[in-house]
């Protein structure tokens, strides 16, 4: 029997923190043969990145392996010297990144980066150097590689991006790779791009790969094996089909539950047990009551449109009509101006062209700027892609809160202002004692609860949603696009919800819209327009979402199906 490219046994990494020591990894073992594709699954804390950082030696200077032996061709790498290691990392094992512009170098143009790498393991001249970049952005697909040798990581798409990493983590032939959640934040397409590409390469150079993600669509159609892990510890292992049809773990069950498919409800979202307690409160919610006849559409957007510059619009001659408690999707790829036109119907950017009405009246004349103190400020609310950004950090949660209640209610401080805001904190599932902490204190399903319990303090009739569940874990996403929906029912709320991820928009969206390039491509009931797409764009949208199959169905790996 032949020796495992990389063998991990009993391993424990352990954190120091102000209030102690925390053990992040609890004893996981696993094993990889050369060429495989091994999926790494589990929620946020539940030690995939550490145990990644841990194998190649990155991790935190405050955390350590305490415990186990991580072997690299029977060689245990957790002991040998530092400057042993080096000679190693790049050429024999590389990782890439989660977010690929805080690990390039902003101020260093990608092709000097990618050289740096190769000349760190090889010797030959910096022209040389530099020839093998440029052959690297050609092998993962860079349009014009010889005009993106120059250009820095600001310059670039996250897609593009993501793509220089993998360049450079393939720059030196290693022999296993770690992808770190390689496609969080991308478009379907480009996710599709991206997994394609690395399953190629991994073929092409019989490299193994450790595919670390909460997308389980994602594991399921690449990895030939998959493990779950939960709070450090593996508690499943098996291959794809039988991890998600067949889960022994209740954890594993429930993450399975959780994870969209193109058939899911919102309430197939939970286990068997807790579908019960949502249904009785679906079944609780007062019906969407019909307005009088002649009664003006919610939103009438006409004709919008958005020019930066001398450029091509990044939004042109887009028409929609929203009635109230009604949910529409804005999808297609990155820059097709879904984000942009949420904006502009927020009031948050002005539109170049066009005519935006709220309840029969015009609202896209008044300056964006201006905006705040019109009357509807109040009833159009958004809930930002990334709370980290969009939470002030010297503001508690509690704050994050009242800051719209004060300035747009024109509510003070006392005890109405409290009660507000813990009715609020109650009603999205935020428990009242952590309103003191402070953003940094909270995980991400928290300061996404923050950020959607902000929205709605003012009673607002509009909610714009930008990508609210994009970098949660499934269980934390199922437990968000619930409380949503429940929303939406108790206030009669209308959602646009903007997301790549077109499981969700078809199970939250009564309607969707496609964009591409700015423009409108395809409209309908959402369901139809993804069951039977008429244009070929809104086809390969939906061809490109990865999705856990049906039993016999074949899989994708190592570039090829089987």
């Amino acid at each position: 029997m032949t020796e495992p490219l990389l063998r991990i046994e009993d391993l424990h990494v352990t954190f120091s923190t102000r209030q102690g020591l925390v053990e992040a990894v609890r004893g996981i073992t696993l094993s990889l043969e050369p060429g495989e594709m091994l999926g790494l699954v589990g929620e946020s804390g539940s030690g995939k990145s550490v145990t990644g950082f841990a194998t190649t030696r990155l991790l935190d200077p405050a955390g350590r392996v305490t415990k186990g032996r991580v072997l690299y061709r029977g060689q245990d790498i957790t002991r040998i010297p530092d400057s042993d290691f080096r000679a190693l990392h790049g050429a024999a094992m590389s990782m890439i990144f989660q977010n690929p512009r805080a690990a390039l170098n902003p101020i260093r143009s990608v092709g000097l980066q990618i050289a740096d790498a190769i000349l760190s393991h090889k010797r030959m001249s910096k022209q040389a150097a530099a020839d093998e970049a440029l052959k690297l952005l050609r092998a993962v697909q860079i349009r014009d590689p010889e005009k993106r040798m120059s250009a820095y990581p600001h310059e670039l798409s996250g897609g593009m991006c993501q793509r220089v990493m993998i360049a450079i983590a393939i720059s030196c032939n290693p022999m296993l790779l770690i992808a770190d959640e390689p496609t969080t934040g991308l478009d379907v397409t480009t996710q599709k791009v991206v997994m394609d590409l690395l399953a190629k390469i991994a073929a092409e150079r019989g490299m193994a790969t450790i595919l670390i993600t909460h997308d389980l669509g994602l594991a399921a159609q690449y990895c030939a094996r998959v493990v779950v892990m939960e709070k450090g510890r593996l508690v499943e292992e098996a291959p794809p089909e039988t991890l998600f049809h067949r889960p022994q773990h209740a954890y594993t069950k429930r993450l399975v539950a959780a994870s969209p498919t193109a058939s899911s409800r919102i309430e197939d979202l939970v286990t068997e047990e807790e579908r019960g307690q949502y249904l009785a409160a679906l079944a609780a919610s007062r019906p969407r009551p019909e307005p009088p006849p002649g009664t003006p559409p919610l939103l009438d957007v006409r004709t919008l449109a958005k020019r930066y510059d001398q450029g091509p619009p990044a939004v042109a001659n887009f028409s929609m009509t929203m009635k109230a408690g009604e949910s529409v999707g804005l999808v297609g790829e990155s820059g097709s101006g879904k984000t942009t036109t949420s904006r502009m119907i927020c009031r948050l950017i002005d539109a170049s062209e066009g005519e935006i009405l709220f309840d029969g009246e015009s609202i896209g004349q008044v300056p964006a700027r201006e905006f705040h103190r019109s009357p509807h400020r109040k009833d159009i609310q958004i809930v930002f892609q990334d709370p980290n950004e969009s939470l002030n950090p010297r503001f508690t949660a509690f704050d994050c809160v009242a800051h719209p209640l004060s300035r747009l209610s024109g509510m003070r401080p006392g005890d109405a202002l409290r009660q507000r805001v813990e009715e609020c904190a109650m009603r999205v599932g935020l428990p009242v004692e952590l309103l003191s902490r402070f953003p940094h204190q909270l995980s991400g399903g928290q300061k996404a609860r923050v950020g959607i319990a902000r929205a709605i303090a003012c009673r607002p009739r509009l909610l714009v949603l930008d990508e609210p569940t994009a970098a949660l874990d499934v269980s934390v996403q199922a437990v968000v696009l619930q409380l949503l929906d429940r929303l939406r029912r108790e206030d009669h709320l209308a959602l646009l919800f903007v997301s790549h991820d077109l499981n969700v928009v078809r199970m939250m969206c009564d309607r969707t819209i496609v964009l591409r390039n700015g423009g409108i491509v395809e409209a309908g009931e959402s369901r139809a327009l993804f069951d039977h797409p008429e244009s070929e764009y809104t086809r390969a949208l939906v061809d490109a979402v990865p999705h856990i199959r049906s039993a016999g169905t074949p899989r994708l790996i190592e570039g090829q199906l089987t």
